[in-house]
């Protein structure tokens, strides 16, 4: 009478560990663009990678990015494999800008290797005269293929802003903020304790960022009128981390 061959604790411990981690595996995957999955044999975006992405893909890699991070299911970065591969250059996809707060890193929020955004923070995320020039640099010089600016909720400038607060040169800063408090229709309590109004705030900021970029920038603009480029706002949501896009 055959027997039934038993695997020893270790073989099935093993065999356990890989019919898990291929599980594990296959749900990432369904979260990858296209445009990423098939490019696994390389840990960071190669020229020929990028420039075959249009700006409509990078935005949905973004968007994929930010569900596996909401999911808990980031990609397996080997972060020496990318600095290695990108110390001789580097194609960024995106760049995008921020602010400066501690809770709303962008790198993690949208599940990115090393070389595949640009990143500028400031509080507030202002596009200044530095800014733009930053921004010109990674579209034009660079290759990147779109600008995301990312607002988000509870944001401490845009509270400083709309109550006024002076102090040293974050003063002159929230000056810049203060034209989208004006700009936003909101019928409740319009100060710094109504965090609505602190969103909604928020929001118009990035809105008009997206719109002093195109107007200040004619470099940028003339990227955007030509479909090499697109220049788009989003909040990150502090609560549940989504980064919403906004139309």
């Amino acid at each position: 009478m055959s027997r039934i061959p038993v695997c020893s604790h270790a073989a099935c411990v093993s065999r356990r560990l890989f019919l898990a981690s291929a599980v594990s595996l296959a749900a990432v995957k369904t979260l990858v663009p296209p445009a990423l999955a098939q490019a696994a044999d390389s840990p960071a975006l190669t020229r020929e990678r990028r420039d075959k992405l249009t700006p409509d893909e990078v935005i949905e890699m973004l968007k994929s990015g930010n569900e596996r991070f909401r999911a808990g299911k980031p990609l397996p970065h080997d972060y020496l494999a990318q600095k290695r591969q990108t110390a001789a250059g580097q194609y960024p996809a995106a760049a995008i800008l921020s602010c400066i707060d501690s809770r709303a890193p962008a790198e993690i929020l949208f599940d990115t290797a090393i070389g595949d955004a640009f990143n500028a923070r400031l509080a507030g995320n202002i596009a200044d005269d530095d800014v733009l020039g930053s921004l010109e640099f990674a579209c034009a010089a660079a290759g990147a293929k779109l600008i995301l600016v990312m607002g988000h909720t509870a944001c401490g400038a845009v509270k400083g802003a709309i109550d006024g607060v002076q102090l040293g040169h974050l003063t002159g800063l929230l000056e810049k903020i203060k034209p989208a408090v004006a700009a936003t229709a909101y019928s409740g309590e319009r100060t710094g304790k109504n965090p609505a109004f602190v969103d909604a705030v928020a929001t118009t900021h990035v809105q008009r960022t997206v719109d002093a970029i195109r107007h200040h920038s004619s470099v940028l603009a003339e990227l955007a009128d030509a479909g090499k480029i697109k220049i788009v706002g989003s909040m990150y949501h502090l609560r549940g981390g989504r980064v919403e896009f906004l139309g």
